[in-house]
């Protein structure tokens, strides 16, 4: 799990085009977060999750800071979250969210990139079942069975650990994000995340390899170059 985890993180990555485009998606969710659940990291947890997610990603700080002011002027545009799901190259699933001001607009793009990039697009509920919302952490360390400890005593419920590689990953609901992530931090004061994210962790792998895995980068990127696109979510292990 771990080290599938992280092939998929970086092809993530490598695939998220222009630090401009990068900007904008988290200008754009900033902005979403801030205006239905406050302008106030301290009260507004998904927007203080957000901003040290943008920070670690070098968001420049005047961007975080304008799509905050946006949401608190109470004006500008209204975005409203959508999700499609479909399969890609060698059955693998995928799921699309978006924020979005036009949904006829993004559903048409989004389905531009499946039918061209050697996938389909699906219906809502069609592979998401297969799909678990989760708190993940992925840190250096030798320990888990530690690490589970110092978790089950401040009462995480912890849905799986794994050592692989010297780097430790650590799943749990994502309700238990904050409660999870301040457990590590308490038993682990040097601790750096390489992965803090809340995600939808696929139940099951698929391997891809050869042709199919050029398509499946293709259509990875041709996803991440769609403005409203926020997050693209597989469960394909690439292999190198």
């Amino acid at each position: 799990m771990g080290r599938a985890y992280q092939n998929k993180k970086e092809s993530m990555a490598k695939t998220a085009g222009a630090k401009t485009k990068v900007y904008s998606k988290y200008g754009r969710e900033i902005y979403v977060v801030a205006k239905s659940g406050g302008t106030d990291p301290n009260g507004n947890l998904s927007l203080r999750r957000l901003i040290d997610n943008a920070k670690k990603d070098q968001v420049p700080a005047h961007v975080i800071k304008n799509a905050i002011d946006k949401a608190a002027g109470g004006g500008g545009e209204d975005f409203a979250s959508a999700r499609y799901e479909g399969f890609g190259p060698a059955g693998c699933m995928i799921i699309v969210d978006c924020l979005t001001d036009n949904n006829n607009r993004t559903y048409n793009d989004v389905r531009v990139c499946f039918n061209k990039n050697g996938g389909k697009l699906g219906g809502p509920g069609t592979v998401a079942h297969m799909f678990d919302h989760q708190a993940v952490f992925v840190f250096k360390g030798d320990n888990e069975d530690e690490i589970l400890e110092n978790l089950m005593m401040a009462d995480v419920d912890v849905t799986d650990i794994e050592l692989e590689d010297g780097m430790i990953t650590v799943l749990a609901p994502h309700t238990e994000f904050f409660k999870a992530k301040t457990a590590l931090t308490e038993s682990i004061p040097e601790i750096t995340f390489e992965v803090d994210d809340i995600s939808q962790e696929p139940q099951t792998l698929i391997n891809i390899s050869g042709d199919d895995a050029v398509v499946f980068e293709a259509l990875l990127d041709a996803l991440n170059d769609c403005d409203d696109v926020q997050k693209v979510y597989h469960n394909a292990d690439v292999e190198d």
